[in-house]
């Protein structure tokens, strides 16, 4: 546990230090850039999990890894693109948006199952984020 806490502290440091020396664009880029092929290269590990039938997590981990690199090579090409204006309300990114969501409904499932629940009671943390999504942008935005 101590390690993953100083590795997130030493990579927020480097991020940081980066962004001062480099700006905000270039790190941007190059860590949107970065978490796309990681995250991608965790998806096709977590996919050859699933063949092998090694874990029931392993098809949850690959839509929700899968969607985070599609979320953030979005912003990557989006970046590098000049940020043009047609990709920031695209329809297309609700697709990408759905991977991770259903990765999560996957998890909530499974996370039943190993407190041996059978049902749809995995699916009120769901509609509890739904709510408060809603309940945030009302309170923020107005609907």
């Amino acid at each position: 546990m101590k390690q993953a806490i100083w590795l997130v502290a030493m990579t927020v440091a480097a991020l940081e230090l980066a962004f001062l020396r480099l700006g905000f664009d270039v790190v941007a880029d190059v860590a949107y850039g970065t978490i796309a092929i990681m995250a991608l290269l965790i998806a096709c590990t977590f996919l050859w999990l699933w063949f092998e039938r090694t874990t029931p997590l392993a098809i949850g981990m690959v839509v929700s890894w899968l969607g985070i690199s599609w979320m953030a090579g979005w912003w990557w090409a989006y970046n590098l693109m000049g940020t043009p204006t047609w990709a920031q309300d695209h329809p297309a990114l609700f697709a990408v948006l759905a991977l991770p969501i259903v990765g999560a409904v996957l998890h909530f499932a499974v996370i039943q199952r190993s407190f041996g629940f059978h049902g749809l009671h995995f699916l009120w943390p769901v509609l509890g984020a739904i709510a408060v999504s809603c309940a945030v942008h009302v309170v923020h935005i107005g609907f």
